[in-house]
């Protein structure tokens, strides 16, 4: 099945940051969104190695080589930051998330390091009572999931344990193969969106407004309304017959 795709990116300080170290891509067949860590050294640095190095890779290729092409080039960007910070050693300690989706005709690969997401709105069957479903398409990769009673320990579950640095043990992305099919939209987001905004007001969002323009706008303004507490960047992408 051919299928074409129509996509809108946003990204937005927020409200309490001073400077914005989200990064974003949104080309023809490749769409990804790096989120520098707040806190750590050259953040915006970071996200931004990491989309110039993924932007790089966005050419059409057939649907079986997409892991190893999306695998290839996640290597490549972290290999990227490993040089820079030799190059530039006040910049140890940088780092970024990344969540990335490559497509070929109606198959997706997703590739996710850290606690960016994608997620997927699909429209549910004729048996269901909504009309349509959002999916989150990626595992965030924080210490919540990975540790038995992480609740107890102060401040462990939203900590991130693997992100890309340059450093090569634990850096290896998540790859997920997805079919998609007419009328699917995928979101990809940093967690200044994904964090603050309930789930069921995403999908509202993304369920009621035709435009990925008008929904990525929306998508932002709903971050602001609920503290914008960090830079806040989508990528909105629908999949069309």
């Amino acid at each position: 099945m051919s299928l074409t795709v129509q996509a809108a990116a946003r990204t937005h300080v927020g409200l309490v940051r001073q400077r914005n170290e989200d990064r974003f891509y949104a080309g023809k067949s490749l769409f990804a969104v790096a989120d520098g860590l707040g806190g750590h050294i050259a953040g915006d640095i970071a996200s931004a190695t990491v989309i110039d190095v993924l932007r790089l890779h966005d050419h059409q290729a057939k649907a079986a080589d997409l892991p190893n092409i999306l695998g290839k080039a996640v290597h490549a960007a972290n290999e990227a930051l490993r040089r820079r910070i030799e190059a530039e050693p006040a910049l140890v300690g940088m780092g970024t998330t990344l969540v990335a989706m490559l497509l070929s005709e109606a198959t997706a690969v997703l590739a996710n390091v850290g606690d960016s997401r994608a997620y997927l709105l699909r429209s549910a069957d004729s048996h269901s009572c909504d009309t349509s479903q959002l999916t989150q398409l990626t595992e965030d990769h924080t210490y919540g999931n990975l540790v038995a009673e992480a609740a107890s320990v102060p401040n462990l579950l939203e900590r991130i344990s693997r992100f890309l640095d340059g450093r090569i043990d634990g850096r290896s992305p998540d790859l997920t193969t997805r079919d998609l099919r007419p009328g699917d939209r995928v979101l990809l987001c940093s967690d200044g969106l994904s964090s603050v905004v309930p789930h069921e007001l995403v999908r509202d969002a993304l369920s009621s407004i035709r435009s990925p323009e008008d929904t990525a706008d929306r998508l932002i303004a709903l971050a602001i309304d609920h503290g914008g507490p960090d830079n806040i960047t989508l990528v909105v992408v629908d999949i069309h017959g």
